[in-house]
């Protein structure tokens, strides 16, 4: 139990990040003096950074120890907080970000670390307790966020994010022993860089596409461009000898499948994290604003992340029985169901309370369900690398998310307020909820892997809860 709260604590340091910024976007807009594109990127940077270093530090993981790199992920990322804790401009503030998020190593780190050090009867639900975390902290992010924008200012969320790291950090060092597993290789820098510019490409293209137009050749060219490094990325890594990613096991139906459904679950998540507290806060003239401040609008957050703390285990357990795949296909529907509800239905606190927590349940089953696919679908040596990019995934959704709900919005500002119009938020909603939906879709396809999933005995020992000791079955199978 103790290995699992502290490695916990750094998912939760990692997750924070996320979205205690999104309440204080408004403040940094003013005080960096910059536009909405610009601020975005405080956001985007970070993601971005997490999906180009998250498969770096896998496979550093899987080469040297996974516990040693976690604990030099942890230092980045809380290098990374005191330079944004210390920025005064855009410019410094987006460069702590993208060293944050140069920790984006922490969760397949901790996942590959549950799958060598755990009894295998806990696999399963740890790993959906640490992946729930991603969803937890996400809505705690917002409670926080809101209470430092209100009462202090923006500084003091990179300083949170420090000290959270530094004691993770710390602990990890001193109680989790080090992984036996190693698989030496090369680090692919090369396909690092190259996968970096292709993603980035499309994120500005989408960022920009307001202000250029959406099927302006600025726009168009850069998305076509961003997919073409990605398809030569992929011709790449067939061609190296130790790559950044296997290609040949990314391409298996399971593993494959499974990396679209992280994708547009990503998208959907936060979706709902960046139009629900605007909505909150937007004043009541508007017609749709509730008025709220910044804390009382992550508050409304709160239930759906507290929600997420008891699906995540919940779904280790469904899917131990019934298949990881059964989770994922559910929590894609309830994320699609309770998007598409508030984009029709958001006119009370009441409703976005209810809906959102049935977008947070979906999530939860989701993300506690991704991973333990993912492991279910490789070879032990290959889950640092394995994770680590459906870690990159779900950043690229997240970012997607970010981006193109902010577009949206922008695109719905009318001209007598210089606010998005009510027409503007129900597509926002609609387009994560659909996305959402075809993330269910992608799960249906997955095939069950030849691991498959525990006999009874596992099944038990996955359904007890953590912390007690069970019955080890000698036919257990993993």
């Amino acid at each position: 139990m103790r290995s699992l709260l502290i490695l916990s604590t750094a998912a939760l340091a990692f997750a924070l990040a996320q979205t205690t910024l999104i309440p204080a976007l408004g403040d940094l807009k003013t005080q960096l003096h910059t536009d909405s594109s610009g601020v975005a990127w405080t956001l985007t940077g970070y993601l971005v950074a997490a999906a180009i270093f998250t498969p770096l530090f896998g496979r550093l993981g899987d080469m040297f120890g996974k516990r040693r790199m976690l604990v030099a992920s942890l230092a980045a990322f809380v290098f990374g907080s005191l330079v944004a804790a210390l920025g005064s401009s855009l410019e410094i503030v987006v460069l702590g970000r993208v060293l944050q998020g140069v920790g984006g190593g922490i969760f397949p780190l901790c996942f590959g670390i549950i799958r060598d050090e755990f009894p295998r009867d806990r696999v399963g639900q740890s790993i959906g307790l640490i992946s729930a975390t991603l969803g937890i902290g996400g809505g705690l992010g917002l409670v926080i966020g809101g209470l430092l924008v209100d009462h202090a200012t923006y500084h003091y969320i990179f300083w949170l994010s420090a000290v959270m790291s530094a004691a993770a950090a710390v602990a990890i060092w001193l109680y989790i022993p080090e992984s036996p597993e190693r698989t030496p290789g090369k680090v692919d820098l090369r396909g690092a860089f190259v996968l970096g510019v292709g993603l980035v490409l499309p994120m500005i293209a989408i960022s920009r596409a307001n202000t250029w137009g959406w099927s302006a050749p600025e726009t168009l060219g850069l998305i076509a461009a961003g997919l073409l490094v990605l398809a030569a990325w992929v011709q790449l890594e067939r061609k190296t000898e130790e790559p950044l990613a296997d290609v040949t096991v990314l391409a298996s139906a399971p593993v494959l499948m499974t990396n679209v459904a992280t994708l547009f679950i990503g998208f959907g998540m936060f979706g709902s994290y960046i139009l629900i507290p605007q909505l909150a806060e937007a004043a009541k003239s508007t017609g749709y604003g509730f008025g709220l401040s910044a804390t009382a609008a992550g508050v409304l957050m709160l239930p759906s992340a507290l929600a997420m703390l008891f699906v995540g285990p919940l779904s280790g357990i469904l899917g131990a029985r019934m298949g990881n795949k059964v989770p994922l296909t559910l929590g894609g529907l309830a994320t699609g169901a309770g998007m598409i509800l508030m984009g029709f239905m958001h006119g009370s606190v009441a409703e976005i309370l209810i809906f959102n927590t049935i977008t947070s349940v979906g999530v939860g089953l989701a993300y506690a369900a991704m991973p333990n696919l993912i492991v279910d679908a490789v070879p032990r040596h290959q889950t640092g690398q394995a994770t680590g990019f459906n870690a990159v995934v779900r950043s690229v959704g997240s970012s997607l998310g970010s981006q193109v709900t902010a577009a949206v919005l922008a695109g719905s500002v009318l001209g007598a307020t210089g606010l998005p119009g009510d027409s503007g938020y129900t597509a926002a909603f609609v387009i994560s909820g659909v996305v959402a939906l075809v993330a269910a879709g992608a799960a249906v396809l997955i095939p069950r892997t030849s691991h498959g999933h525990g006999t009874v005995g596992a099944e038990i020992g996955a359904a007890a809860p953590l912390g007690e000791p069970v019955p080890v079955y000698a036919n257990a199978e993993r």
